[in-house]
């Protein structure tokens, strides 16, 4: 059984163990309130539910996640017979979202397509894309119309993504289609998270959405995937990648990893993105000094004309409301791991074969961790701050404390597509404020809705207006 000592911050917290049964009605009825609940309750120490002879261990200290998934990160595993892990896999499967041989070959063949240096040279281009598809808010500025903002960003991220990174392989209404039955297994897949000791051959609700929507996603890529392989794809994008990808054998991978990689890359790409940037309107609305700070740091920066890679680097505040909405919202929210042998955290013993759940969401409203939570405050991100009782450590001191912020995981698995939101949510966030006001037409804060992803409950609708008709009321 391996150890380790706790290091300075982590956790004393005594272990909460309660039972799943318990809490089973809180959590079908809102199990992330619930779960922040538990979590906030143990104080940062490990919480155990029990469910008979099962054991699911729930880590959120800091100091614990960066155990699991850096420090010891090779004794827990994304495993498919773990049962959290099992829904996932349903959509994704073998690949770059799993372990072992399979996933270590993906990533060394998809890493290099998201490396900064890659993506910073692809600015100009995502840029121009992404001004190109604003058309359709245009039009709606232009007659009043209101909008489904988490529509139309959908809408926008897939066109110029595709664009980009898919070099126009799928036309804008099929991205968008993927994009929709995305967004249903993102919710149809919630009694299974929520069930997890239930066989898959048993059916639970949502099954059947579950699986349509997992057809349409392979009725449009199958095809895209076999034509690259017929045709002996040389394009440098990620389906031209994965068709001349060779595993650590030599051999061309087959049709089922590169569809795989092909779904895991275009969820990745697209729906971390307006999933997140779905919540920064009603924040705004509801909180005019940070608009305001917003909106005169991209007047000043932008300006009216389209903007460009060297922008980037002086919207120090955009990033900082971007890393906010990410600690608030973190989309994939939900980490999952399988215990390969036994070992103790924070004098906990994790028997061989456990399962366990870290969680950006949980950890991002620890208040030991972050005072006051709930609370939208994108100075607790300034990188020149210092340590503010109300805010929480400074920036510095939260890289010295890794998993206070993570986001997008950590460890081996951290997601590939980190800079690429920051570099796709700034220019978007750029772009729409430069050239429209956003006004929310409802006031009223979505409730976090769970599922593979965290989304608002209820479509966030707004009025489009231009810019310049708003600079002169």
């Amino acid at each position: 059984m391996t150890g380790r000592t706790p290091r300075p911050g982590a956790s004393s917290a005594p272990m909460r163990s309660v039972a799943a049964l318990r809490v089973l009605p809180g959590l079908v009825r809102d199990p992330l309130r619930t779960l922040v609940g538990l979590t906030a309750d143990a104080d940062g120490g490990i919480v155990r539910l029990s469910a008979g002879p099962a054991r699911l261990y729930l880590v959120s200290d800091p100091a614990q996640v960066a155990h699991v998934l850096r420090d010891n990160a090779t004794n827990y595993l994304r495993d498919g017979r773990g049962l959290l892990w099992r829904p996932i896999l349903r959509l994704f499967g073998d690949g770059i979202l799993s372990e072992g041989p399979v996933w270590s070959d993906s990533r060394r063949t998809l890493q290099p397509l998201f490396t900064a240096r890659r993506l910073d040279a692809l600015t100009d281009d995502l840029a121009t894309a992404i001004a190109d598809a604003t058309g359709p808010l245009a039009d709606a500025a232009r007659h009043g119309h209101t909008v489904d903002i988490g529509a139309e960003l959908a809408r926008l991220v897939c066109r110029a993504i595709v664009r980009v990174m898919f070099a126009d392989r799928f036309t804008t209404d099929q991205a968008l289609r993927i994009a929709a039955a995305q967004d249903t297994i993102a919710t149809a897949v919630l009694p299974r998270l929520l069930l997890p000791f239930v066989p898959n051959s048993v059916p639970l609700p949502r099954d059947r959405a579950f699986r349509q929507a997992v057809r349409t996603i392979d009725e449009i890529v199958l095809p895209v995937v076999r034509q690259a392989r017929a045709d002996g794809d040389d394009t440098d994008d990620v389906v031209g990648t994965l068709v001349r990808a060779r595993d650590r054998d030599g051999r061309a991978f087959d049709e089922a990893q590169i569809r795989n990689d092909t779904v895991a890359m275009f969820a990745t790409s697209t729906e971390t993105t307006y999933g997140v940037l779905t919540w920064l309107w009603p924040l705004l609305h509801r909180l005019p000094a940070v608009a305001d700070r917003l909106q005169r740091e991209i007047d000043e920066v932008v300006g009216g004309g389209p903007v460009r890679r060297d922008h980037l680097p002086r919207l120090r505040y955009t990033r900082m409301v971007l890393d906010e909405l990410l600690r608030l919202y973190p989309v994939a929210w939900l980490i999952p791991r399988t215990a390969l042998a036994a070992d103790v955290i924070d004098g906990v013993r994790i028997e061989a074969g456990a399962q366990l759940v870290a969680s950006p969401y949980l950890t991002h409203r620890l208040p030991t961790v972050w005072p006051d939570p709930e609370r939208f405050d994108p100075d607790r991100f300034d990188p020149d701050g210092t340590e503010d009782p109300g805010t929480g450590p400074s920036a510095a001191a939260r890289r010295r404390q890794r998993y206070a912020h993570f986001p997008f995981g950590g460890g081996p698995h951290q997601c590939l597509g980190q800079h690429l939101f920051y570099l796709e949510a700034s220019l978007i966030v750029a772009t729409v404020l430069s050239r429209f006001r956003v006004r929310v037409t409802d006031g009223r804060l979505p409730t976090p809705q769970a599922g593979a992803s965290v989304r608002t409950d209820a479509p966030v609708r707004v009025r489009m207006e231009p810019a310049a008709l708003s600079r002169t009321v």
